[in-house]
């Protein structure tokens, strides 16, 4: 295990979505601990969990409890991390939700309520959350020394229409065209925005959609590389490679870390 000297090495990171050992988001958080950055993480609906679940990582660190449709626990955002962490270099955005009428093949009689709900959390939250931040990483004194920094969210490759997903595929889309909307206006201040899109994982919110199984069966005998369910640490190592200073050149972009199957027809 490295604890200095690693990639991350005095960066600052927020993570969102750690729900589980099970989760992307805490592979990433302690690959990223294992890579030097110092971390902070946010919870919601269950804080308590998040905390239990931190008590995993190798390095201690706080849960900021955090609802991203909340105007007041955005506005105070940035003030807690300042507090704990001085400033920001990166920011994961492992966020995603769905009422249930909004998946498991109820995408024709989905209310629009439920579509709106999908659409703030999973996609208009990636905005929301990095211009929350944004301060904390323009300032001068980021572990790079010139300010900027990554923001790095997860996707489920949304050129698709997968079975149960629903109206996730739709927040998905979203999601993946404001990253490349935020690259091209958070370029000028050295701020990278990429995307990771994974394969299935047993994750909590995988668990959530109905039919899950069926998705996931896809990559049973389509995937060039074996994938597995139970294993996120390869997502988990995306996520912190693209956190570091090893792609300064890349924003925009969708890295896929699901086995090569977005790459193959039939």
């Amino acid at each position: 295990m490295t604890t200095t000297g690693g990639i991350l090495e005095g960066k600052r990171i927020l993570i969102t979505g750690v729900l589980m050992e099970s989760s992307i988001a805490f592979h990433a958080a302690k690959l990223a601990q294992e890579q030097g950055a110092e971390i902070i993480l946010t919870a919601w609906p269950r804080p308590t969990l998040t905390e239990r679940i931190a008590k995993k990582l190798p390095k201690p660190t706080t849960v900021i409890e955090l609802d991203v449709t909340n105007d007041e626990h955005m506005a105070g955002l940035q003030d807690k991390v300042r507090a704990e962490l001085g400033g920001l270099d990166g920011i994961v955005h492992s966020i995603g939700f769905a009422p249930q009428d909004a998946l498991g093949g109820n995408f024709l009689d989905t209310p629009f309520e439920s579509v709106s709900t999908a659409m703030h959390v999973s996609a208009y939250s990636l905005k929301s959350l990095t211009m929350a931040l944004k301060p904390l990483m323009t300032a001068s004194d980021s572990a790079s020394g010139a300010g900027g920094g990554s923001v790095v969210g997860l996707t489920f490759d949304a050129q698709f229409a997968w079975p149960q997903y629903d109206w996730m595929g739709p927040a998905k889309a979203a999601l993946e065209a404001t990253n490349r909307y935020m690259a091209r206006y958070l370029g000028p201040e050295n701020i990278r925005c990429n995307l990771v899109s994974a394969g299935p994982l047993g994750s909590m919110a995988a668990k959530s959609i109905p039919g899950f199984s069926d998705l996931a069966s896809v990559w049973d005998t389509r995937s060039p590389l074996n994938w597995e369910l139970t294993d996120p640490e390869p997502t988990g190592k995306a996520i912190v490679a693209l956190l570091s200073d090893w792609f300064p050149k890349t924003t925009g972009e969708i890295i896929h870390v699901d086995g090569g199957l977005h790459a193959i027809g039939a």
